[in-house]
């Protein structure tokens, strides 16, 4: 069981019933991360369960996003009843690799500027989902690191310049930056091969504070990435919580957990009948603020206290 957890427990004759059923469920994620678990259980709430009347096709392209286009050639030749897609390179690869076969958007960092969907309201053909806002956090984000960092003037970003995402997030993020006197500067991979030489160039150039993006990719090395800010001495501001429980210092981001529920409800609609297309692209409304109080002791940071009353959970 890749996914689910314990099955529901069920009367025998629903039960019964139920396995005569059988639905495929195809993954096209980066990992196996603890939203999809949250996915999976949800679905059980709706008579979903893995091994019953259940089978998911997971396709984890591991930090290789260059791998999502065969991975989603495959779900669609299976075919797949449904496929849940998480993070942008996935979701344009599903969208390429079938137009009949429906597409949930598990979490999403923008659907609209990264060409996934048209309109976030009628999104029309066989998408929709659910979008985490990233690029409307990014701003947020900054502002959090600068008040985290009040002398914060160098800001080194760290980027996957293949992920379409990007270019929608650095539209907002510059005028956002140069608002709070801030200059960006982007160390780039287009690979995972290339994030250890990223990191170095990072740890040379010294900025005041850096700025992981929103991207799985990266999310796939994230303890790399965090074990490297330590070494560099480095105060990061994360996207994902993720990054947190492997010791990154802070992260702001939507509760991708909730939104992976929410895109089970999605799921078990459309598997009833309803049209994907006629299913609005729901924003997420869920956030969440995580602050490592062992790393700021380590970093020799002291947290202001109106950011620490502001936080939805605190690791000490």
């Amino acid at each position: 069981m890749l996914l689910g957890g314990a099955a529901a427990a069920w009367p025998l004759a629903t039960r019964a019933q139920q396995s005569t059923i059988s639905v495929r469920i195809g993954v096209l994620a980066s990992l196996p991360l603890p939203p999809l678990q949250r996915l999976s259980h949800k679905l059980q709430e709706f008579g979903y369960v893995e091994g019953q009347n259940l089978r998911f096709e997971n396709r984890f392209a591991e930090g290789h996003d260059d791998r999502y286009s065969v991975m989603a050639a495959e779900l669609s030749a299976i075919p797949v009843d449904v496929i849940v897609t998480w993070g942008t390179p996935a979701a344009l690869a599903a969208k390429r690799a079938t137009s009949t076969i429906p597409i949930v958007m598990g979490a999403i960092g923008e659907a609209v500027s990264t060409g996934v969907v048209s309109n976030l309201a009628r999104p029309g053909g066989n998408i929709t989902g659910f979008a985490a806002l990233n690029v409307e956090l990014e701003a947020k984000r900054l502002e959090v690191l600068k008040e985290l960092l009040p002398h914060l003037s160098r800001v080194g970003m760290l980027v996957n310049v293949g992920n379409p995402l990007l270019d929608a997030t650095l539209r907002g993020l510059r005028p956002a930056a140069k608002l709070l006197g801030l200059s960006l500067e982007l160390f780039e991979v287009r690979d995972k091969e290339e994030i250890q030489t990223a990191l170095l160039q990072l740890e040379r150039a010294r900025p005041d504070g850096v700025f992981v993006a929103a991207d799985t990719l990266l999310l796939s090395k994230r303890r790399a990435i965090v074990e490297a800010m330590a070494k560099a001495n480095l105060p990061a501001m994360y996207p994902f919580r993720d990054y947190v429980e492997v010791g990154g210092l802070i992260v702001h981001a939507a509760n991708l957990g909730t939104l992976f529920e929410r895109a089970a409800g999605y799921v078990d609609r459309i598997l009833k009948g309803a049209n994907p297309g006629d299913l609005p692209v729901q924003q997420a409304t869920g956030f969440e603020l995580i602050i490592n109080l062992k790393t700021a002791r380590a970093l020799g940071l002291e947290v202001p206290p109106t950011l620490l009353a502001r936080a939805d959970e605190v690791i000490e």
